[in-house]
């Protein structure tokens, strides 16, 4: 076990930005059997790919064969700062003509991909790593490998995984955290994890959840409102409508309740890495109704946002516009749902939701 390589690993990722770094042994998981059980009783919904290659998600080293050592980041990308709710609320201009409600955008993908931000600063650690121990693997995660990113994050020293599932981690920063690492052969001397239960009696992100999505330490994903508003590919569950709050891409209900979560001034020594600074916080519903491929394109809009594809942005505006007053909605707001619900050659659940809500908005 090489305690002086190890100490030069972590340095190099202190100097690399990242808010917090460590490193674990790369054994096979102790939830195998929490896990199996999640997916035979609670299920994956649409995100097929969490059912495939279990086995290498519950031991590294079929992932990585020869695999000892994993090397785990942590990115910092907001510092939590309260904001306001758009979705429920008549918001007006200058003049006093009724703007129509926004979406917000959860705060992980409001800039920069954070794989590609990560992955940039850890593929050249990892091909320093490759020239200098030649027969040793190194493979760099960021988020889609199928390993068990939270649990190797908690074992290195990271933080703790609380009852929404999340990452709460260390020096104040809560779970506004994006994960990533390298599993490597090298035999690195592991961090010390992190003892004890981080939420004790609290169920603010339980109480917090629009959905009803979370027990302690167990997610319904095919309640969450990520879920549906990312990954969920079809309509979505009759009973979502009206409970997405002002939710357009993703959800940070949970993190927000979070008091691990809250700003403070501990958190000031460790700030949100630049690459994450917001270019699109939320967007107006009306605009995203009226969407074209080529207008959505011209947006620019991040890697992470385009995971979601036009009939969802537009789906998941329809959902925030259904728990909204029709006495507030602007003419342009109005327009877009005529435009959807006279599309006879787009998507039928768009046009069918579109024209119900028309419906309410003339009183019949």
């Amino acid at each position: 076990m090489d305690h002086a390589l190890t100490a030069e690993i972590l340095s190099t990722l202190e100097g690399a930005g990242f808010a917090l770094y460590g490193i674990c042994r790369a054994t096979e998981t102790s939830h195998r059997a929490k896990f199996t059980q999640w997916l035979e009783q609670v299920g994956c919904g649409e995100m097929t790919y969490l059912a495939e290659h279990i086995q290498q998600r519950m031991d590294p080293c079929e992932f990585v064969p020869t695999a000892r050592s994993i090397i785990c980041v942590a990115d910092r990308y907001t510092d939590g700062a309260p904001e306001q709710i758009h979705g429920g609320n008549v918001d007006r201009n200058i003049s006093g003509a009724i703007v129509s409600p926004r979406g917000r955008v959860a705060r992980y993908a409001r800039g920069r991909d954070y794989h590609s931000v990560i992955r940039d600063r850890l593929e050249p650690i990892a091909d320093d790593l490759r020239r200098r121990f030649p027969g040793n693997r190194f493979r760099v995660c960021v988020d889609t490998a199928p390993i068990l990113e939270r649990e190797h994050a908690q074992r290195a020293g990271l933080g703790r995984i609380g009852k929404h599932t999340l990452l709460i981690g260390e020096k104040s920063v809560g779970s506004w955290i994006v994960l990533g690492e390298i599993v490597t052969s090298l035999d690195l001397a592991p961090s010390n994890p992190v003892a004890g239960d981080p939420c004790g009696t609290c169920t603010r992100c339980i109480d917090a959840c629009p959905t009803q999505a979370i027990e302690p330490w167990k997610l319904h994903a095919q309640r969450c409102i990520s879920y549906l508003t990312i990954e969920h590919r079809s309509a979505p569950a009759e009973w979502f409508h009206n409970r997405t709050d002002d939710w357009l891409f993703g959800c940070d209900a949970c993190v927000e309740a979070c008091p691990h979560s809250q700003p403070r001034e501990s958190a000031t020594r460790v700030q949100p890495n630049p690459a994450y600074q917001a270019s699109h916080s939320d967007f107006d519903l009306a605009d995203v109704l009226s969407w074209s491929e080529q207008s959505r394109a011209s947006m620019k809009l991040s890697k992470a946002l385009r995971r979601a594809k036009l009939s969802m942005w537009k789906r998941n505006a329809l959902l925030i516009v259904a728990g909204t007053n029709a006495a507030t909605w602007s003419d342009q707001l109005v327009n877009a749902l005529k435009q959807l619900a006279s599309d006879e050659g787009g998507d039928v659940w768009l046009r069918e939701k579109s024209a119900e809500l028309l419906r309410r908005c003339s009183g019949a």
